[in-house]
């Protein structure tokens, strides 16, 4: 049996390399470094060298063919910063490389309850010196700025003197790929360096990108094991060490440490490095690792999927729900970007992913963590609220659909700016956290006023007409159907959004007069509006084809030629890499879950025929070309009582990265999938959703599983939930809850956990 807490590779295999450096990299949510070779490869080996911090970027213009009014003119970009990963190790005349000599073993790996990432080399050189070196890495839980790595040689039948050469590089650039409309195609050189400083006890390479005049700091200090000799040069952009060993000390450890500060949370970032480093350089490693592991400790008691029955897949969730914690930003200027810190796929944009595939997992296992990201959206509200005007609408906001600090970054239109829903995935997003934790302090502080806000656009896109209101000229979630009239999904949670402003304008009216008054003074929002608010919603228009029972995607959908599949070749696929956007437009064909989405997140309203027969509709229809499709397909068909479908869905999420089945993972993970994966377990197989009173459940275990239980946070308290095919049991932490399973409300209590036989569904 495999430590299914343990993720590693054996093998060297070149054509694997960049996979294994986004696989194999590490984050704590602000810092991100792939897990290169500090050695290097060999220069004819392609390698994407990357190391990063969370929300930190430069402006690059937006080139356009034609442009028009409100076209941004710019996009921001993750930078990829300071390269402090450089470690050689020279031996005698002879320097260390993987592929030269004879390797005995190789093994790297991260054990995902200590969130160390280590690589353990035995190695015979070409003029046979034996040894054996571990190097271990870690980005600080505890200390985000920190990246410290140790690396140990000890010799096994060697007599020669060993050298550690060791660098801060600031002369970096980031990658691009300009055949990929999903990497950066140009915009490598974003950093220069500002000054270099060196003391007796650390170094530091400050750097400025070239247009949003944002600074950056490395700073770093070594730690030996044994004496040596010391060769230190300072050039311009790079501080290189070289530290000699005599040929008698047979074991010598290396330990770095490199403190990142950059001007987004740092006033002065030299002074807060080396403040910083001074307090890390008397702490030792391994206080370091135990530190990380008491961190992962309690993230694990709520966070955790125990599966049984199937090891791959165990391993498979742990190591998804691990890089959600990763990759999410911890602290008001961060999100998650679509490859989290792992690569520069999509330039590290937010988008609509965080609030609908990542902030489930957040939500229900880390509230804390999931609030954090709801400030986010909060923090950059203004800048929503200046592209509402720029976009001709008089108030409201509207949230940029790929963005770092607020301004859209989207430079194409038809599948960015016109997909509106974005307010709506937001909006859904803060009522599912509300109802999940029952925190009225967030409502109060600024979680109305985001709702007022995104509930406001809806009036501004849309009209009344013929007794119905009906949003014009957007895109939903599929990206193969663009600039449509009343996208169903956008239409639905409008209406949700519009519903919620005016609960919430009510319960504040009630409990709150005084929070009430004075954001209404704020943002000008009067009674006459939130009586708009309840007619919009209450006439909002969905589209509904009587004849196929479903719920129609928009009001051009059905009309439109079926994509003739069946004379599609496998290699055209994804369609956006082989066909102009307007070819895909014209025909009834989807990227991903759409109509089905909605039925996911708003199903209250619907009848179980109309989710069936929608589901069975469009799932002939969608390619699945986005990596946030499958998972809603799995969750659904686990709704439909699809279960063979629910878990062959669910097996293309799952290993998803690990396995590189869409062949991308060089770029960087997918994090939304991680998130997706994670929801249909317990949104698919155990049937979860957050009602407005209560949670409720309708378990259905897959057939070659025996056993599957995890943990939820809801409403401050922690339920367990255990699910074996014949029965699932529920027993909460302290206090009581009322739950729904199969239909029927339970009342849970510490003392009395309750078991439902699967025969009750």
């Amino acid at each position: 049996m495999q430590n299914n807490w343990i993720i590693e590779d054996n093998l060297l295999d070149t054509s694997s390399l960049q996979k294994n450096e986004s696989i194999f990299h590490v984050a704590n949510g602000y810092i991100g470094v792939r897990g290169n070779f500090e050695e290097g490869y060999h220069t004819s080996t392609p390698s994407i060298r990357g190391t990063y911090i969370n929300a930190f970027y430069d402006d690059v213009p937006i080139t356009y063919g034609e442009k028009a009014y409100a076209f941004p003119e710019t996009m921001q970009k993750i930078v990829n910063i300071i390269d402090v990963q450089t470690i050689k190790l020279q031996i005698g005349t002879e320097s260390f490389n993987l592929f030269d000599g004879q390797i005995k073993q190789f093994r790297r790996f991260v054990n995902l309850q200590e969130g160390v990432y280590t690589r353990e080399i035995h190695w015979i050189s070409p003029n046979g010196h034996e040894l054996k070196i571990t190097i271990k890495r870690v980005a600080s839980f505890t200390t985000l700025e920190l990246l410290a790595v140790e690396y140990t040689v000890e010799k096994i039948d060697c007599n020669e003197t060993l050298s550690l050469y060791s660098t801060i590089n600031g002369n970096v650039e980031n990658y691009t790929n300009p055949n990929d409309p999903r990497v950066g195609g140009s915009h490598a050189k974003l950093l220069h360096v500002v000054n270099t400083t060196t003391t007796d006890s650390y170094d530091q390479i400050v750097c400025a990108t070239k247009h949003s005049n944002l600074e950056v700091c490395a700073t770093t200090t070594h730690l030996l094991s044994a004496p040596c000799t010391i060769n230190k040069e300072v050039k311009d952009a790079e501080v290189a060490y070289t530290y000699t060993f005599d040929s008698t000390i047979q074991k010598v450890t290396l330990t770095k440490y490199t403190i990142f500060t950059d001007t987004r949370r740092h006033k002065d970032v030299a002074h807060c490095g080396a403040e910083l480093i001074k307090n890390i350089m008397h702490t030792s490693f391994e206080s370091i690792c135990a530190d990380q592991k008491s961190y992962l400790d309690n993230f694990w008691q709520v966070a955790n999927i125990n599966l049984e029955g199937d090891d791959s897949l165990q391993q498979g969730l742990r190591f998804n729900v691990y890089q959600l914690l990763q990759s999410v930003g911890k602290d008001k200027y961060s999100n998650i970007t679509a490859k989290g810190l792992s690569g520069e796929g999509y330039e590290g944009h937010y988008f609509w992913d965080t609030e609908i595939y990542m902030l489930p997992f957040f939500i229900l296992c880390n509230p804390t963590l999931a609030k954090q990201l709801l400030t986010y959206r909060y923090t950059i509200l203004d800048h929503a609220r200046k592209r509402a005007l720029e976009l001709g609408h008089k108030k409201g906001a509207a949230y940029a659909w790929r963005t770092i600090t607020g301004d859209e970054c989207s430079a194409y239109f038809p599948a960015g700016t016109a997909q509106y829903h974005i307010n709506g995935d937001i909006a859904y997003t803060y009522i599912q956290y509300y109802l999940a934790t029952g925190d009225y302090a967030f409502v109060e502080e600024f979680g109305a006023e985001v709702i007022f806000e995104t509930a406001r656009i809806w009036l501004e896109i849309g009209h009344f007409h013929k007794g119905a209101f009906k949003i014009d000229a957007v895109t939903g979630p599929d990206e193969y159907t663009a600039i449509v009239n009343n996208n169903f999904y956008t239409n639905r949670l409008a209406q949700y959004n519009l519903q919620w402003a005016v609960k919430w304008y009510a319960l504040l009216k009630e409990r709150s007069p005084e929070v009430l008054s004075k954001l209404t003074h704020k943002i000008q929002l009067t009674e006459e509006e939130i009586s708009l608010f309840e007619k919009a919603a209450q006439t909002m228009y969905l589209p509904y084809d009587q004849e196929l029972g479903i719920s129609e995607q928009d009001d051009s959908f059905l009309s439109k030629a079926v994509w003739d599949f069946e004379n599609t070749p496998k290699e055209n696929y994804p369609l956006l890499l082989h066909y102009h956007p307007l070819t895909i437009y014209r025909y009834q064909v989807l990227k991903q879950a759409d109509v089905v989405l909605s039925h996911f997140l708003l199903e209250d309203d619907l009848s179980h025929e109309t989710i069936k027969n929608s589901y069975d509709y469009y799932e002939k229809l969608t390619t699945h070309d986005s990596s946030l499709s499958c998972a809603i397909y799995s969750i659904m068909a686990s709704k439909v009582g699809y279960t063979q479908k629910a878990y062959d869905y669910f097996i293309e999420t799952a290993r998803l990265d690990l396995d590189n089945t869409h062949n991308n993972t060089k770029d960087g993970l997918h994090t939304a999938n991680m998130g997706g994966t994670w929801m249909s377990i317990v949104y698919g197989f155990a049937g979860v959703r957050i009602k407005e009173n209560l949670i409720s459940f309708n378990p259905s275990l897959p057939a070659n599983w025996t056993k599957l239980s995890f943990n939820l946070s809801y409403q401050g308290n922690i339920i367990h939930v255990s699910m074996t095919p014949s029965s699932t049991r529920f027993s909460v932490q302290q206090g009581q809850l009322n739950i729904r399973v199969y239909g029927k409300d339970y009342l849970l209590t510490e003392t009395t956990p309750l078991e439902v036989s699967s025969t009750t569904a």
